[in-house]
């Protein structure tokens, strides 16, 4: 689900939404003058990896269409794939994709998180892998209001291992930070247990658009660096918030992040996918130079 507005002012205007305004200027003013890059080609020990907000298949136009949803993971091209909104809010929460034809398409394979039959993932939070396998799974239930969770999942890529926190958070500015410091938790716990620190990503929509002291999230910055400079992904239509995030730990390991823009993309859902390149070679060379 994305982020509402915060209550009005007296005027009736709500006030936090000052900010995202003129984010929304800048990004019309900037709209034709800034050239759109593709990520950088892979090369050995680089993975790509992504992050989508399906809306659960329900597109800007109203309608309800897995395939497209589909077609769009298609685009990507990833190596690893985080996904929100993947599952049924109610009832038995069942998945919204059709996983088998999805991996023919696709390439890639819904790991196995889900606590539920025919379930694709943790709270809308399903993760998906070209290659690789499921080395240790967590499932989070998060602090706030609203039913929210998190995986965190430490995987083995050809490329190395990578752990990869897939989460969606809620829409109370009090909640995120609640929620952020829950993550943070959960990411020194595992270090804790391996034993060693493990390059990990933070994939999903944080549903905050602020960088900097004003930002529910200003708690990741000093493990995961700055949220400065975000890409806009939401709405897709015309994107000027910053809500999905790809952030990496160490500092270098997240090389380059772009929304995803296709006609498809556009309109499937009201969120832009998110692809980032992982460089993993970087982290097994650090660990060889410090051995």
């Amino acid at each position: 689900m994305t982020a509402s507005p915060p209550p009005p002012s007296r005027t009736g205007f709500p006030l936090e939404l000052h900010g995202a305004l003129r984010q929304l200027t800048g990004a019309l003013a900037r709209r034709r003058s800034v050239p759109r890059h593709a990520l950088p080609p892979k090369s050995d020990g680089t993975i790509v990896a992504a992050s989508y907000n399906v809306h659960k298949c329900v597109g800007v136009d109203k309608r309800f269409d897995p395939s497209r949803i589909a077609a769009v993971i298609a685009e990507l091209d990833a190596d690893v794939l985080a996904l929100q909104e993947a599952d049924r809010r109610f009832g038995q929460r069942t998945g919204l994709l059709d996983s088998v034809a999805l991996e023919r398409r696709t390439g890639l394979t819904l790991l196995a998180v889900a606590d539920t039959a025919g379930g694709h993932g943790w709270h809308g939070n399903a993760l998906l892998v070209r290659e690789g396998r499921l080395l240790r799974l967590r499932r989070l239930s998060l602090p706030g209001a609203e039913p929210r969770g998190a995986l965190v999942a430490e995987l083995q890529l050809p490329a190395g291992k990578l752990r990869v926190v897939a989460a969606h958070l809620g829409l109370m500015r009090r909640h995120r930070a609640l929620q952020a410091a829950a993550l943070l938790d959960a990411i020194a716990q595992g270090d804790a247990r391996n034993g060693a620190s493990m390059p990990t990503l933070l994939m999903g929509d944080l549903n905050e658009w602020r960088p900097g002291i004003p930002s529910s999230l200003v708690a990741l910055e000093p493990f995961f660096g700055s949220l400065a400079g975000g890409q806009p992904s939401f709405p897709s239509r015309l994107p000027f918030l910053a809500l999905d995030r790809i952030l990496g730990h160490p500092l270098g390991l997240v090389t380059a992040v772009e929304a995803h823009r296709s006609h498809l993309s556009r309109l499937a859902s009201d969120h832009l996918p998110l692809r980032a390149r992982i460089d993993l070679a970087a982290w097994q060379k650090g660990l060889a130079e410090a051995a």
